[in-house]
């Protein structure tokens, strides 16, 4: 599907599920009224065993779907799609969760974002969260290697139109963001390495060191279905393997021994959380 890179340059928008076929349904039924003449979306299946393929082509066949065998993850699964796209020719990659709400409006708004200037390699839109759906989840990031420090800006906050500045941001958000081919091309796919979380982080740093910007685009937003809870221990182990890896690639070794303190000062409060629950538990004999 090659371009000429006129006023509507083509997007394959890609959705990856794995047994989410609710959610995928939802998700692709807010893409069908988009205000976009140029895109294709895509759903690219980790090997789904709950009937996701078999219901995409039932209700929406146009759908290009990628059917894999296996569950490749988020880097594995959205790199398969990204190089078949490439290679068809599009001038943009979308990748979006499939747990997500997409306005009318928000492809056409990070694209004309993404077209400003050569400059910018990504663009990522205001991002709230599904319940309650005026409260922000993601308004552009905030990071700090040396600290090992990275932040959602405005997360948790009503949104009253504090957060309506466009503009570079420190990283973007994988659960939407739009990736020029260009971009892919110089700096690669995501890195497979990750076994959960930080994949987004990481390219965001690989794309800024390629001389690239990411832009935050608030006149684009979804909704994101992520829980609000409070982040049990296990997810924040899995976090802290995933910021080992990103703070290997991407910071001297001068630095670990600080980054690691700061880490470590995030998970004494759930460590202790945990031992106290365990503890009542003990107690009342669960």
């Amino acid at each position: 599907m090659k371009s000429k890179r006129n006023k509507y340059p083509s997007v394959d928008i890609i959705v990856l599920n794995f047994n989410r076929c609710d959610d995928t349904l939802q998700c692709l039924e807010s893409l069908v009224e988009l205000d976009y003449p140029n895109f294709r979306v895509t759903l690219t299946d980790n090997g789904s065993t709950d009937g996701t393929v078999s219901a995409v082509r039932m209700k929406y066949p146009k759908v290009n779907i990628i059917a894999l065998k296996e569950n490749l993850r988020f880097a594995g699964g959205n790199n398969t799609a990204m190089k078949r796209a490439l290679k068809e020719g599009f001038d943009y990659v979308l990748l979006l969760n499939n747990d997500t709400i997409a306005d009318d409006d928000f492809l056409k708004y990070m694209v004309q974002a993404a077209e400003l200037s050569p400059k910018i390699g990504m663009v990522c839109p205001k991002i709230y969260y599904h319940v309650p759906p005026d409260v922000i989840w993601f308004a552009g990031g905030k990071i700090n290697l040396n600290f090992a420090y990275a932040r959602h800006i405005g997360i948790g906050k009503k949104d009253s139109g504090q957060f309506n500045s466009a503009g570079i941001t420190g990283w973007l958000s994988g659960a939407c963001l739009l990736i020029k081919r260009e971009v892919i091309d110089k700096v690669g796919f995501l890195d497979d390495g990750f076994f959960l979380y930080s994949e987004d982080m990481d390219y965001s740093l690989r794309v800024r060191k390629a001389g690239y910007e990411l832009y935050y685009q608030p006149k684009a937003f979804i909704w994101h279905k992520v829980s609000r809870s409070t982040p049990t221990l296990r997810k924040h182990l899995l976090r802290l393997k995933a910021w080992q890896r990103v703070i290997n690639k991407h910071s001297p070794k001068y630095l670990r021994p600080l980054q690691w303190s700061f880490l470590a000062l995030e998970l004494i409060p759930l460590a202790l959380g945990f031992i106290l629950r365990r503890l009542r538990f003990l107690r009342k004999g669960i």
